[in-house]
C-alpha cells in the first residue's frame, strides 16, 4: 500500500504556493523552500546627478549646461575616476512659460537638463566627489546608489545556503515522519535578490552626513529555491 506524505514549508517572502509544484506528483514525497541569506559591507557605489540650467536662448542653455559637465567631468578624472566610469546622457531641451490669468502663456526662456551617472570604485572617496560637484555647478544628487563589487561571489554564496536550507528542512521533516528522503525530484529557482541600500535623493546644499550613512550599510543578498523531494516507498 503506497503511502503518501506531502509536507509544505512556506516562508514570509513566499508568494506562490510550493504545492503548486507537486500538484502532479504520484509518489511519496514533501516539498520545502530553501533560503540563504549573505549580510555583506559596500565597497563602491554609483551616483547621479543632474544639472538644469534656463536661458534666454536653447543655445544658451545648452552652452551652460555643458560647461558645468565638462568641468564636473574634468574634476572627476583628474581625481583619479576612468573615463569609462562617467556616463553622460543626452541632453534635453525645452521651453519655459509664464502663465498669468487671463492672458496667453509668455515663453521666457528654454531650459536644458542633463543628467551624470558616475561609478565610485573606492568608497571612501565617494564624499570627495559629492562635495566637489557643488563647485562645479551640478543643482543636484539623484540618487546614491551603494554596491559591492565582487557581487556574483555573494550571490552563489547566498544560492547554496539555500540548497543547503532545503536539504536541511527535508531531512527534518522527513526524520520527524519516521520517512527517508530519496533524492530530489524537480527543483524551481527564484531568482537571486541583491538589495542595496539606496539613499535618498537630495538638494546639494543639504545639511545630511552622507559619509556617516554609508559607512553603516549593510547589502543583503537573498537567494530561494523550492524543491520537492522523493520518499522512499
Amino acid at each position: 500500500m503506497n503511502r503518501y506524505l506531502l509536507a509544505t514549508v512556506f516562508t514570509a517572502s513566499s508568494f506562490i504556493s510550493t504545492s503548486l509544484m507537486a500538484a502532479d506528483v504520484s509518489f511519496p514525497h514533501l516539498e520545502t523552500t530553501g533560503m540563504g541569506e549573505i549580510v555583506t559591507s559596500p565597497d563602491m557605489a554609483v551616483f547621479s546627478v543632474q544639472v538644469s540650467e534656463i536661458r534666454k536662448s536653447a543655445k544658451d542653455a545648452k552652452t551652460a549646461v555643458d560647461k558645468v559637465i565638462a568641468a564636473f567631468n574634468k574634476r572627476l578624472e583628474e581625481e583619479g575616476v576612468a573615463r569609462i566610469d562617467i556616463e553622460s546622457t543626452n541632453i534635453t531641451l525645452r521651453p519655459e512659460y509664464q502663465y498669468k490669468k487671463d492672458s496667453k502663456p509668455e515663453l521666457i526662456g528654454y531650459r536644458a537638463n542633463r543628467n551624470v551617472n558616475v561609478t565610485v570604485r573606492d568608497l571612501a572617496k565617494l564624499n570627495s566627489y559629492l562635495d566637489g560637484a557643488l563647485g562645479d555647478g551640478i543643482n543636484s544628487i539623484t540618487n546614491i546608489k551603494l554596491k559591492v563589487s565582487d557581487e556574483s561571489k555573494f550571490i552563489e554564496q547566498a544560492r547554496q545556503a539555500a540548497i543547503l536550507d532545503a536539504k536541511e528542512k527535508a531531512a527534518s521533516l522527513a526524520k520527524g515522519f519516521g520517512e527517508s528522503v530519496d533524492g530530489v525530484w524537480r527543483i524551481t529557482y527564484r531568482n537571486s535578490s541583491p538589495r542595496p541600500m539606496l539613499m535618498r535623493s537630495m538638494e546639494m546644499d543639504s545639511s545630511a552626513n552622507i559619509e556617516s550613512t554609508y559607512q553603516d550599510a549593510k547589502i543583503i543578498i537573498r537567494d530561494e529555491v523550492d524543491v520537492v523531494f522523493r520518499l522512499e516507498d
